[in-house]
């Protein structure tokens, strides 16, 4: 092989054991998003007695749905940074494998779970559940951090985090079906979770936290994974080190990252929980109860991920652009473009409900680019830490989560009334403009100087240490 070919380019097809580990990281995203939101489909056919004569329906009113629907998140923000710290001490496979199985368990429970203790025995399992998917995107982070090789790791987080859609739509597209066939709404929870648990044995087999614990990688891909990551070779790789906890919030371009990961979230989660509602009362169109426009925003994310993946493997090839504009342009792309088509979305006339779902559709799609841009920037910042500053800007912005909704009940006291919505999209637009341009601005991509920091003593250099004292 010439001495200036790139290894990938003489795998089978282009293909290697990283990218087949990318792939089961996928299909594990896919499996958990299935379970996070499989009560939100299954709670119509749960309350509605005509979905299924067959099977239960129970009585909870608005308020009580909320409740359960929201319990996830409560979990789910607890471990956020626990999830990040433990997957770098145990590795990312082992917190990953943990977080979905578990997640799983949970999932084939709810029905029996419903049926003994009612809707607070499902609300206690929803926080368990969100409890261990909090592992999830940290332990995510740590794996691309040794897998994914520096110049292809936009793709590789784009490839596995577009999961997280394709999980949604498959669940959101063959709910409806699943819960009026003879096996009823409780098989949406049985066959979530039962994929679940065949993908965690899966990936027990065959998923590897590092090339250097896998046994399937040759020695060529795994010399060039580790030739492009960085990794050394010195008994001090293996010894454990202290988090720089102080330095990571006293470093500008990860308090700008905090702040990018938070209003992101902030604008497309108010997107995804609130446009529903004003689809409904201001366009008189339930896309809650229609799968397929239910799905749409989501599959043209899932899409749109392969896109933006394409645009950027051209570019690197060719060299275009350094790899800190590349992250700011396609951050820029899935802040601004979607801040654009918001407000324009608040001035649709109520008649054209085409055009709102153009737009609504146009907007979701096009955060894909985010993958691209602040998304992996953590393993810029940090390869070694990748999964805790994960940890803690996601724990960050999904409390922006939990606040968006509620800034939208405080003021659209008028559902019917566009005036008021409107007022939503300009707050959501102006948390896109500001976030992407702090990044833009302050963002980076150099790796920071406590990647490396100094191995704790081992036990037999503390013992000499304390009797050097004592002489």
């Amino acid at each position: 092989m010439p001495k200036n070919r790139r290894f990938d380019e003489a795998d089978f097809l282009g293909l290697g054991v990283r990218h087949f580990q990318a792939f089961l990281i996928f299909a594990g995203l896919s499996v958990a998003y299935s379970l996070r939101v499989n009560l939100s489909v299954a709670i119509v056919a749960m309350t509605d007695k005509d979905t299924n004569p067959d099977f239960d329906a129970y009585d909870w009113n608005e308020q009580t749905k909320s409740l359960l629907l929201s319990s996830f998140f409560w979990g789910y923000v607890v471990t956020q940074v626990p999830g990040g710290a433990l997957a770098r001490k145990f590795g990312g496979k082992t917190t990953l494998l943990c977080g979905i199985l578990f997640c799983s368990i949970f999932a084939i429970l709810t029905p029996i779970f419903a049926q003994i203790g009612d809707w607070k025995l499902v609300c206690a399992l929803r926080v368990a559940q969100g409890l261990s998917q909090g592992m999830v995107f940290p332990s995510t982070h740590t794996l691309l951090s040794q897998w994914a090789p520096i110049e292809d790791r936009g793709n590789f987080g784009t490839y596995c985090y577009s999961g997280s859609q394709f999980g949604t739509v498959v669940m959101m597209a063959s709910s409806g079906v699943i819960a009026s066939s003879a096996l009823g709404w409780p098989s949406i929870f049985y066959l979530s979770g039962g994929v679940g648990v065949v993908w965690a044995i899966v990936w027990f087999f065959w998923g590897a936290s590092t090339p250097a614990q896998c046994k399937m990688i040759s020695p060529e891909e795994k010399k060039f994974i580790e030739q492009s990551i960085g990794v050394g070779h010195s008994d001090e790789q293996h010894a454990p080190v202290r988090t720089p906890w102080v330095k990571f919030f006293t470093t500008p371009a990860f308090l700008v990252l905090i702040l990018t990961h938070s209003t992101h979230n902030w604008g497309f989660w108010t997107l995804l929980t609130e446009i529903p509602t004003y689809m409904k009362n201001v366009f008189h169109m339930d896309i809650k109860s229609n799968a397929v426009l239910s799905a749409l925003p989501y599959l043209a994310m899932f899409l749109m991920c392969f896109v933006f993946s394409s645009i950027s493997s051209v570019l690197n090839r060719n060299q275009c652009i350094p790899l800190p504009v590349s992250r700011k342009l396609f951050n820029s792309i899935g802040h601004w473009v979607p801040m654009v088509t918001l407000i324009a979305l608040g001035y649709v006339s109520s008649d054209d409900s085409t055009l709102a779902i153009v737009l609504l559709t146009v907007t979701v799609g096009i955060n894909a680019s985010t993958y691209l841009g602040f998304q992996v920037n953590h393993i810029d910042l940090s390869p070694n830490f990748a999964g805790v500053l994960m940890g803690i800007t996601n724990c960050a912005a999904n409390i922006m989560s939990i606040i968006a909704p509620l800034i939208v009940g405080f003021i659209v006291t008028d559902e019917h009334d566009p005036d008021q919505w409107r007022i939503i999209f300009f707050i959501a637009s102006g948390f896109y403009l500001i976030g992407n341009l702090l990044f833009v601005i302050f963002g980076s991509t150099e790796v920071q100087p406590w990647n490396d920091p100094q191995p704790l003593p081992s036990k037999e250099k503390r013992n000499s240490t304390q009797l050097e004292s004592q002489h």
